[in-house]
């Protein structure tokens, strides 16, 4: 390297010049030239925050310095995938609700939400399908016939949320909290959570009147005085749940896995004339 870098004959790669003091001049970006300095002197890769990276590896490449140039091209691919993966907050989603009228549908379909805080907004219409919200904080938020088809909810926050007319099929809540939400609409429409993953949830005290919990997972859930009223539960996985001071009167629970259920406590008896799998 040191050969072609002071090379000035006619075969000389890099064409450097000499000035009349014999100074080589090496025509090269000195912002980018600085990190690998550092690594030649002691041998440790350095950048500061304002560098860019890229143009550190350009340097590296352009000096033959492999070993460098592979550590570079591991930080740039890192930072290319932090880019893809934008959480937008709830500055954005406020902006987002100034910007649209009341006629215009809104979507946030597929966007990445994890952590954030979108606690006693209204939010509802917005379509969330495909969304992750991993941790999201919805607590006392309006989520009335907004559409979580899919959505990643897992370990949200959803306590004391409207949920009227809420459509979250397959989507996955494992570990969310939604205790005193409200899925009754006075109106009639009913939510839709067929086929949802609400693996250990806490639901404590929810208002679920005529639910749609078709073949949900719902292990280990915690449905502790719940209106379930005219729910259909038919084939629900609720294996180790506990129903305990829950109303179900007129539920469909046809199918459904009850092992291990907790009925202690119940507001209505549950009939048991519908066909229910209750593996011991």
């Amino acid at each position: 390297m040191l050969a072609c870098m002071f090379a000035t004959d006619e075969n000389a790669i890099w064409g450097n010049s000499v000035d009349d003091t014999g100074a080589y001049l090496i025509d090269r970006s000195p912002r980018y030239f600085e990190p690998i300095l550092n690594y030649l002197r002691h041998g440790e890769l350095i950048l500061d925050p304002a560098v860019n990276p890229q143009g550190v590896l350009e340097e590296a490449r352009f000096f033959g310095l492999q070993s460098l140039a592979e550590q570079l091209e591991i930080i740039v691919e890192d930072s290319r995938a932090d880019r893809d993966v934008v959480c937008l907050g709830r500055r954005d989603v406020v902006a987002a609700l100034i910007r649209t009228t009341t006629h215009t549908e809104l979507r946030f379909q597929g966007i990445n939400f994890t952590g954030a805080d979108l606690s006693k907004l209204d939010l509802s219409f917005i379509n969330f399908k495909y969304s992750i919200l991993q941790g999201a904080n919805l607590m006392q938020a309006n989520l009335s016939c907004c559409i979580f088809e899919r959505a990643d909810l897992r370990g949200a926050k959803l306590d004391g949320a409207n949920l009227l007319g809420v459509r979250m099929l397959c989507a996955s809540l494992e570990g969310a909290s939604l205790k005193g939400c409200n899925f009754e609409d006075p109106a009639g429409s009913r939510a839709n959570m067929e086929g949802v993953n609400m693996k250990a949830v806490q639901m404590e005290g929810s208002q679920m009147f005529g639910i749609n919990l078709r073949v949900a997972n719902l292990r280990n859930a915690n449905l502790q005085n719940c209106d379930l009223r005219g729910s259909v539960l038919a084939g629900a996985d609720l294996e180790n749940c506990d129903l305990s001071g829950c109303d179900l009167h007129e539920a469909n629970l046809r199918g459904a896995n009850l092992k291990g259920v907790t009925f202690d406590l119940m507001v209505t008896p549950l009939h048991m004339s519908q066909t229910l799998s209750v593996s011991q």
